[in-house]
């Protein structure tokens, strides 16, 4: 928590402190990490999923899916492996232990479509909320990375991004090219900016800070009812990365996972 926790960004940061809260609390902080075995392991999963999801904002006590517990898992896991690494462990006691996997994972996409429906009910809920549409939908990108761009990392005559690694959930720091719609969106944005701003997506009442998920989160509930799309479950904002992964699969597997900001062709294969 000291040494790797600040490294990473707010939204990992936070997920960290709240892990590691629920670690001591349901395992016990007189545990010995030397001393852990698979059946507590287990026991941890099996106690995170009845108390349900814990994060502000949420509805508390949700249930939670196969990918959250591993979530928290991979966390215990990846502090074991610093403890080793910083001779406090002579071994990992929690190798080879594996959360049960999802049975059936939703991976809803955005059809061109629905897309296009999403645009045109944009336009009586935000501008921002268009323009974030359309970055992500012609980049890729999470939406986590897009919120985050700053007026600094575009280069807008040469047609260029860069997403740094502080804002990219895996930590990758590349450039990516915009297309001419991209960038179109983006020059009308930055004219009719009513407050100079740093931030791409600055939240509308503070200009000093960038937009926060759960508004763009609102917006986007909004926009699904403005279009009439009809509910299901796991369509958000990720859904349109997987469109964009969909819609290049003619494009060789090393160009797209240069393109889409994935480090490794695993996530886009899978």
């Amino acid at each position: 928590m000291r040494e790797v926790t600040p490294t990473k960004g707010v939204s990992k940061q936070a997920h960290d402190r709240r892990t590691a809260a629920l670690v001591l609390e349901i395992l016990g902080p007189a545990r010995r990490a030397a001393e852990l075995t698979h059946r507590n392991a287990a026991r941890f999963v099996a106690e995170r999923r009845r108390r349900g999801d814990r994060r502000m904002g949420a509805r508390r006590g949700q249930p939670l899916r196969a990918r959250a517990l591993q979530y928290d898992v991979a966390w215990l896991k990846a502090a074991l492996a610093w403890g080793v690494g910083a001779g406090l462990l002579d071994r990992n006691p929690l190798v080879g232990y594996a959360p049960p996997a999802e049975t059936s994972p939703r991976r809803p996409i955005v059809t061109a479509s629905e897309y296009e429906e999403l645009l045109a009910a944009s336009d009586t809920i935000h501008p921002l909320f268009r323009l974030a549409l359309i970055v992500v939908h012609e980049t890729g990108h999470r939406i986590g990375a897009v919120r985050l761009l700053r007026w600094a990392d575009l280069d807008l005559e040469h047609q260029l991004v860069r997403w740094r690694s502080e804002n990219d959930k895996i930590g990758y720091e590349h450039e990516t090219w915009l297309t001419p719609t991209a960038v179109e969106a983006l020059e009308t944005a930055r004219r009719s900016q009513p407050v100079i701003s740093e931030w791409v997506f600055p939240t509308p009442s503070d200009p000093a800070t960038p937009v926060s998920r759960h508004l763009l989160r609102d917006w986007w509930e909004m926009g699904q009812a403005q279009a009439k799309l009809p509910a299901e479950p796991g369509r958000g904002w990720h859904s349109l990365r997987r469109q964009f992964a969909t819609e290049m699969k003619h494009a060789p597997l090393k160009d797209l996972c240069a393109l889409g900001g994935w480090k490794s062709p695993h996530t886009v294969l899978t």
